[in-house]
């Protein structure tokens, strides 16, 4: 008997849910489906847990998610004095089962609860946590993943996903929980009855409302001049939230996708639901075909992060989180010279990753303002702003973006934000509107303006047992035996950031600098089966950087045959 059909027999014994029991008879016929599913334990890191929805270690179910709150919670009880948790859901399938049964393990390990009572943005949860004073949080969200994934989400008490030795801790604290034995678990309806689990209040979200309102940055000239609206939640959690912030700054000309508009797991109209691709936009292009907006926008299923698309000709162009980044840092920092001068302006610092647009230093140096990069993932983009506080600067945060579509310019969250980035985008083209341009022009101009540089990114899945292998066999050969040249490009310089690089912590991350500005980055995602390969072409035309890009593309396509 293999160790993972001896887990199976053991879960046979113990799991009580019929749909589990149901899975888990079915494996008895299908070796492949008991080794995906036991083959490992779901692996907790930076980013918490993320997995298919299924039975098994290897799964997200309630006995992972119970077993990994025990160890949170152990973690938690150790380091804090009284600890408190806030805990909150996307609309994925199971989400609200695995935050009764994370709230029940909490509570039953003496840790104060507080839940929100519906489906609310990411950004949510890292604002209840700060806004409770708890020690952390979690979130039931796999973003943009299909539908058949859930996660979830850890945050410590600055409101920040945890950081990578807390992470380790926390997994260390797993390691000696067993799921059926060591789990901790109390009745939910009467931990509320007693107070140990208690609802998150409406006060608590219209704080953060009015946090994301305090976060404009439109010049009182702009504000409710007119904009027409296509908006898509994606069937998440961005309706209620980004609604709310829209009626707030005077953006009250808004159309919801209607097939699009309530939260549902299957994501009917969309299997993979990331605002990135136009296949998850495509609902609200068709229905921008019929009202004819000034933009469509949409947030992803856990609101963090935001996709845009505007008419360009006769089709409707899809912004990548690049060109959205870049176009907010610069109407970002020209409302601040604006409004509170040069001088001022000189201070900020805009923060953004190693793997976004080197077009943000062309923009910095015409404003005059400092950008720090940092490793990929917004936790870090958090830390600054935490260093900015401690230092008693937190004004001096201007603006942080991720390449892949996640911004923030205030303070009041630790986490992309989706909400504030759809306020700031719709404000931005309101700007725009009034100077005869949309969004697809004002890009055109900054391309002329500072040159094209133009990015892509791609993504090579790798899949199962074998996948997992062939990735780690990937990057080692990247390491021992770096290219000579890619796309005919010598590499001048290879960046290998698990070694740690400029301050940096140590990432799986390398990275060939080629002649002529250009480069390619390969990162393994931290929380799918996939590397990701950034592109960065530069070119004297938009022609010759798309040329470039093409190349650039064939090869590192290659490279991960």
């Amino acid at each position: 008997m293999t160790k993972e059909t001896e887990l199976l027999e053991l879960w046979l014994a113990n799991v009580q849910e019929e749909d589990l029991r149901q899975e888990l008879e079915a494996m008895r016929e299908d070796d492949k489906m008991v080794l995906e599913a036991f083959h490992q334990d779901l692996e907790f890191g930076t980013a918490g847990l993320r997995g298919i929805i299924g039975a098994g270690t290897n799964r997200m179910n309630v006995h992972t998610v119970g077993r990994a709150t025990q160890g949170f919670a152990d973690y938690l009880n150790a380091n804090f004095e009284n600890p408190s948790v806030a805990i909150g859901r996307d609309s994925r399938n199971k989400g609200e089962e695995f935050v009764r049964r994370s709230a029940e393990v909490f509570a039953a390990n003496g840790i104060k609860t507080y839940v929100y009572p519906r489906i609310e943005p990411t950004p949510a949860v890292s604002w209840a946590v700060r806004d409770l004073a708890c020690s952390g949080g979690v979130c039931m969200t796999a973003s943009h993943n299909p539908a058949p994934y859930n996660g979830y989400k850890a945050y410590g008490p600055d409101g920040c996903q945890i950081a990578t030795e807390v992470a380790d801790a926390i997994s260390a604290a797993i390691a000696g929980v067993d799921a059926f034995a060591d789990v901790k678990i109390c009745d939910f309806d009467e931990a509320i009855e007693q107070g140990t689990i208690e609802w998150i209040g409406e006060d608590c979200l219209d704080r953060y409302i009015d946090a994301v309102e305090a976060c404009s940055v439109a010049r009182p000239q702009d504000e409710g001049l007119p904009l027409k609206l296509v908006y898509t939640p994606l069937n998440g959690t961005g309706l209620e939230c980004v609604s709310r912030i829209l009626d707030r700054v005077g953006v009250t000309d808004v159309t919801v996708v209607p097939e699009q508009a309530e939260p549902d797991g299957n994501f009917p109209t969309c299997p993979y639901p990331n605002p990135e691709i136009r296949e998850a936009l495509q609902k609200g292009i068709d229905l921008c075909e019929e009202v004819h907006p000034d933009l469509l926008v949409a947030t992803d299923p856990d609101a963090d992060r935001v996709g845009i698309a505007c008419k360009d000709g006769d089709d409707y162009l899809l912004l990548t989180g690049n060109e959205t980044g870049v176009l907010l840092l610069d109407y970002i920092a020209r409302m601040t010279a604006d409004t509170q001068g040069a001088e001022e302006l000189a201070r900020k610092v805009a923060v953004t990753t190693i793997v976004s647009s080197v077009m943000v230093d062309a923009v910095a140096a015409e404003y005059g303002f400092t950008v720090r990069r940092v490793l990929t993932g917004f936790k870090y983009i958090g830390g600054v702003i935490a260093e900015l506080e401690a230092a008693g600067e937190p004004e001096r945060f201007m603006f942080g973006f991720e390449e892949s579509y996640g911004y923030l310019n205030g303070t009041h969250v630790r986490d992309k934000d989706a909400v504030d980035a759809s306020m700031l985008i719709c404000q931005m083209a309101q700007y725009y509107k009034a100077q005869g341009m949309n969004l697809a022009d004002a890009m055109r101009a900054l391309y002329e303006k500072h040159g094209y540089f133009l990015n892509k990114t791609l993504s090579f899945s790798f899949p199962g047992i074998e996948g997992g292998e062939r990735m780690k066999a990937l990057m080692a050969d990247l390491r021992k035996q770096p290219p000579a040249q890619i796309a005919g490009l010598a590499v001048e310089n290879t960046v290998d950031y698990a070694t740690g690089v400029d301050g940096l912590p140590a990432a799986n991350v390398v990275e060939f600098d080629l002649e002529g500005g250009n480069k390619v980055i390969f990162r393994p995602s931290g929380t799918e089966p996939k590397v990701k390969a950034y592109l960065f072409a530069k070119g004297a035309t938009r022609a010759d950087a798309q040329d470039l890009l093409g190349k650039l593309e064939e090869a590192a396509t290659a490279i991960m045959q």
